[in-house]
């Protein structure tokens, strides 16, 4: 690591991780001008642990009992960020020295508690330029956000607040600059996790009791899960309206890898009500 690191930004980078050998290497060279980074792992096997030592970084080690709270809060709860000013990294994302320059001007005079985050997003070796964009809240003051507190004991697999957003106390705003979503690990990787989370998101919305917490694009998606043709229309949005088709072979199977991953949220939810139906 080199050894100036970047104090005036005032932000502690987290990285949750778990069997991440892939991508963690790349993460944490993307972050090495920060002085405080701490990687939260569970109980990795594939090397993960050992990446982040040889950098230098301080590792905790997670074990989820299925209760309240999850990865990211357990760890703001326990081991409360130094800085005032805490960035949740995921293992496949890195940041850009133009997202760094935009940190420091920005969060010493901000108003805002949180920040929105855009992505460029890699699928299949390639830059996806069109299509639905990614972003979320992963940037807020310390102190001033949770991630959404979701009573799931008896349906959940997931230790990591994944789709769940922090709860805000305060304005948000946009960042301008961008962070890289570049994952390399395997493609069968990528449709694993998305299993999980379609059973994820299929049980959310049968639990879920109130949008009041949820921002308005989350609103929008599970409102429009209770369309059975919602797949369809997000694959011509994105891939026609939004100039998806304009990425080529990638833009299309990452369209396509989407809208299938839409269909498996509402089969769960069929199936889950099905199963409720068999069950009373």
């Amino acid at each position: 690591m080199t050894e100036n690191k970047t104090d005036s930004i005032q932000l502690s980078v987290i990285i949750p991780v778990k069997n991440e050998a892939a991508n963690l290497d790349e993460c944490l060279r993307s972050v090495d001008s920060i002085e405080d980074v701490v990687v939260v792992d569970s109980n990795s096997s594939d090397g993960t642990v050992e990446i982040a030592q040889q950098h230098g970084r301080r590792v905790l080690q997670f074990d989820w009992n299925g209760r309240f709270p999850k990865k990211r809060n357990w760890v703001l709860r326990k081991y409360p960020p130094k800085q005032p000013w805490v960035l949740f990294l995921d293992a496949d994302e890195r940041l850009t020295q133009e997202f760094i320059d935009e940190l420091q001007l920005i969060l010493p005079h901000t108003s805002h508690n949180g920040f929105w985050i855009g992505y460029r997003n890699w699928f299949l070796g390639r830059l996806l330029q069109y299509g639905d964009p990614m972003r979320k809240i992963a940037l807020f003051r310390v102190g001033h956000a949770e991630y959404e507190e979701i009573q799931e004991e008896s349906w959940s697999r997931l230790d990591m607040e994944v789709h769940e957003q922090p709860v805000v106390q305060g304005s948000t705003g946009m960042l301008q600059a961008k962070l890289e979503h570049y994952d390399k690990r395997q493609l069968r990787d990528y449709y694993a996790r998305h299993n999980e989370y379609a059973a994820w998101e299929a049980h959310r919305f049968l639990t879920l009791k109130s949008t009041q917490q949820l921002n308005g694009r989350q609103k929008m998606k599970y409102k429009m899960l209770a369309w059975p043709i919602f797949p369809v229309i997000y694959f011509l949005a994105t891939y026609i309206f939004k100039g998806g088709i304009l990425d080529g072979r990638a833009g299309y199977l990452f369209a396509i890898s989407k809208m299938f991953y839409f269909f498996q949220i509402e089969t769960n939810i069929f199936a889950l009500k099905n199963q409720g139906q068999t069950n009373s």
